[in-house]
């Protein structure tokens, strides 16, 4: 074969071991007490009128077909007209909890104008789209099946990356807002090519700092699909932010390779653009600058991560099999004992974010090449 014979590089090479890295459906988790509490502590916690179950009552459904006439894997479902006037009601009162004081004021001024299923992935999402009628604004938000390990994802995305998340949950159901962006595969393909030099550089550095985020908070599962690239205008120039959408990998995974984006097949050509763009002095820089930025992260949390993290060292979030290999993996990549001794996925992470306290700047440039 024309791939055995041709001499590839060591990256090109992992690629290819790790396409099959996520072979088996990942199992939903339940919400402990514990996490329960923590959840009511921050607020998250909410009594809903409509859970995920309701919604699979549908009567019938269309294809949705994206902008290129290809089918997008999600399909617009309907409901019996009276159960969609009750289901309407619900849905607004929701939109008002988590975009507002959860009042029923301006509930006759909103209207839900589609509820779309996807039959793709694990989580199998309902995303409902609200639009105010008065003045024809609009936005989604997205109705799914309670998990724990998504739930911890969603707590270490809001406490230690850029960016804040609004999402409420309760024993079965989880409502998360709308993350606004352009899906990666769709960046990668239809805008990638047309950037300029200097914006592919900057994109670059951007990967570099998110790939970083996503091995030392243990986010696993970062294809192209399950991230989105935001373009915003500063002056005579765009840059470039990428941001996860998707969290239900949050330290399940038993290989430390899914937890690093670098080595999905679908994020190559950001790879080859770091390799293009990137001296290996540049790259050391960006990763340190990130390591720093998530342990300053952790110090302003103040006491929510730590709490967090004190809750699901006693939580079961995977099999004994990737807990035993997960941690045998980080062990050999940093030589610290406490890896090793590490009783949960949730011990894990704390030895993960003491590690990365002590020696973020101790980072060797074999690290992303």
């Amino acid at each position: 074969m024309e791939i055995q014979s041709r001499k590839m590089g060591t990256f090109e090479k992992k690629i290819l071991v790790e396409e099959k890295l996520i072979s088996k459906k990942k199992p939903f988790f339940p919400i402990s007490d514990a996490l329960m509490l923590f959840l009511k502590k921050y607020d998250r916690w909410m009594e809903l009128s409509v859970c995920y179950d309701d919604l699979l009552r549908f009567s019938g459904s269309v294809t949705v077909y994206d902008k290129n006439d290809q089918d997008s894997l999600w399909i617009r479902v309907f409901y019996s007209d009276s159960d969609r006037a009750e289901i309407d009601l619900h849905l607004k009162t929701i939109y008002t909890l988590l975009h507002s004081d959860g009042g029923t004021s301006s509930l006759p001024d909103l209207n839900i104008d589609s509820i779309d299923y996807c039959t793709f992935g694990n989580s199998k999402p309902f995303r409902i789209k609200i639009r105010n009628i008065l003045n024809d604004n609009f936005t989604y938000f997205y109705v799914k099946k309670t998990d724990a390990s998504r739930v911890y994802g969603l707590e270490f995305e809001h406490s230690l990356s850029p960016y804040n998340l609004n999402y409420m949950v309760n024993h079965d159901t989880l409502i998360e807002e709308h993350i606004a962006g352009i899906p990666g595969d769709s960046f990668i393909k239809e805008y990638l090519p047309e950037c300029n030099a200097a914006e592919k550089a900057q994109i670059a550095k951007e990967y570099v700092k998110f790939n970083e985020r996503c091995m030392v908070r243990l986010l696993g599962d970062m294809r192209a699909y399950n991230y989105v690239v935001i373009p915003i205008h500063d002056f005579d120039h765009v840059i470039y932010k990428i941001r996860a959408i998707d969290f239900d990998q949050q330290c399940y995974e038993g290989k430390l390779s899914v937890y690093r984006p670098q080595f999905f097949k679908e994020n190559y050509p950001l790879m080859q653009l770091v390799k293009e763009k990137l001296n290996h002095e540049s790259i050391i820089q960006y990763k340190i600058e990130e390591r720093s930025i998530v342990s300053r992260r952790l110090i302003n949390s103040g006491n929510r991560v730590e709490f967090l993290v004190n809750i699901m060292k006693d939580e079961v979030l995977s099999t004994p099999e990737n807990l035993e290999n997960l941690k045998n993996e980080i062990f050999n990549f940093t030589l610290d004992d406490s890896f090793k001794k590490s009783k949960s996925m949730g011990a894990l992470m704390q030895a993960a974010f003491d590690y990365m306290r002590q020696h973020y700047q101790n980072v060797s440039l074999g690290d992303l090449l």
